[in-house]
């Protein structure tokens, strides 16, 4: 069976689903281009307010296909790099794009889909998902931007136990120290990512584009350079229309909607 990313619409989401069950939804090079794609698409389509990224079945991702791995190792070290380049292209791409996007989390995040559901603006998990940084168990470090991701999270003892020695850690943990932002049952993370989804997008679009790019910086800015930034938002989104429609619907006490 084709390894593949399935693309669906659910009203204004898109969904893109991992499908690859012979190798519990491992990634390959197949899917990363297909992810950049997806998001090109979905940015200049104005009928799509956000993404959600989740697994086929009951297993969100493997992470690398440890067969094709080996079967690299007898190639030419470029071959490997070439693979890395392109995933971290679609992690680039998820962390670029001006909409929201939510990991929709069942069972196992492993190795490089744990990095990829950290690239992601939101993460909703089933209580029995597992997160594991496995590199280091079969003789291999990050990808994917996972030690990014979870150095910018967590604190740094937490940060080393995870990625040096393989543990594993689960939905509840990591909801409690705020990287998964709502739990669920088993069976229920689409469910639940969709119902955050639809609610994301009743909100300005401008917005939350202005949100996710404040967010972006503020880690690397100083406060001078935040603040000048946030104020160049406010003004533009002060003067678009859905500033208007946002203040009006708020003082006639009415729902908004926004363009």
């Amino acid at each position: 069976m084709t390894a593949e990313l399935r693309s669906t619409f659910e009203g204004s989401t898109m969904v893109l689903t991992i499908h690859n069950p012979e190798h519990r939804n491992a990634l390959g090079p197949e899917m990363y281009a297909a992810g950049v794609e997806a998001l090109n698409a979905a940015e200049s389509n104005p009928d799509v307010r956000c993404v959600v990224i989740a697994g086929e079945g009951d297993i969100f991702c493997a992470g690398g296909n440890l067969q094709r791995l080996q079967a690299n190792r007898q190639k030419p070290p470029e071959v490997q790099a070439q693979s890395i380049e392109e995933l971290h292209t679609w992690i680039e791409a998820i962390r670029a794009f001006p909409k929201p996007v939510v990991a929709a989390v069942e069972g196992p995040a492993a190795g490089a889909g744990f990095s990829l559901a950290l690239a992601c603006d939101l993460i909703v998990a089933a209580r029995n998902a597992v997160f594991v940084m496995a590199y280091s168990s079969v003789g291999l470090s990050p990808d994917g931007g996972g030690s990014w991701s979870l150095s910018r999270a967590l604190p740094r003892q937490l940060v080393t136990e995870l990625l040096m020695l393989g543990e594993r850690i689960g939905a509840q943990r990591l909801h409690e120290l705020g990287v998964v932002g709502r739990l669920c049952d088993a069976g229920q993370a689409l469910g639940t990512a969709l119902d955050w989804a639809a609610r994301l997008g009743a909100r300005a679009p401008n917005v939350l584009t202005s949100i996710k790019e404040l967010i972006n910086e503020a880690s690397a800015n100083d406060l001078p350079t935040q603040l000048a930034l946030e104020r160049e938002h406010f003004v533009k989104n002060l003067h678009h229309a859905n500033g208007g429609i946002g203040i009006a619907a708020f003082l006639s006490r009415q729902t908004p909607r926004y363009e």
